[in-house]
């Protein structure tokens, strides 16, 4: 899909050999807060979400992709979910898995990439983050992508005993109504 492809990686569907590194991703705890996971999953339950993966986004209305560079190394995931045809509007959520991989223009490429397939193959009219109010990187990251600050949700996320605002960054299709 030449839609889906940049000058510093790419995005594709999830593949099985996927396994080992989705099992890693969703198991590592620094990475729960922004994925609202409370506890591990088993190689199992990995397993039987990529013989799901397949699934229409119409059906199941979410979508992962996984973001590889160009000596085709997997270096994170970026999703579409909370998917609404009829609205036409849907939430994106990206992680960059290691550290050593950040600052690469990754991050940038792929929210790019996402945001081109959502306006031109499902027609969306928005798309939207929720990042919590601490998170630097992806604010930045939102930022430069065009995203607008739209509104912020006071004590939204518990973590750790403590309450964080999460802030909601919309970007609007121009050419979409």
């Amino acid at each position: 899909m030449q839609t889906l492809k940049g000058n510093t990686c790419y995005l594709r569907p999830l593949e099985p050999e996927d396994l080992d590194f989705i099992l890693r991703v969703e198991n590592t705890e620094d990475f729960w807060e922004i994925s609202a996971t409370q506890s591990p999953y088993s190689r199992y339950m990995i397993k039987q979400y990529l013989e799901n993966a397949h699934r229409d986004i119409y059906d199941i209305k979410q979508l992962r992709f996984v973001i590889c560079n160009t000596s085709n190394k997997a270096v994170g995931l970026i999703d579409v979910f909370d998917f609404e045809p009829r609205d036409r509007r849907a939430a994106i959520g990206i992680l960059i898995a290691e550290i050593e991989d950040r600052g690469k223009g990754y991050g940038p490429e792929s929210l790019q990439l996402l945001c081109d397939y959502c306006f031109t193959h499902l027609a969306l009219h928005q798309v939207y983050a929720n990042i919590t109010g601490d998170n630097e990187a992806s604010i930045k990251l939102f930022e430069n992508a065009g995203f607008s600050r739209v509104g912020v949700k006071k004590d939204w996320v518990l973590v750790n005993n403590k309450f964080k605002d999460e802030i909601l960054y919309q970007l609007i299709n121009p050419n979409v109504y």
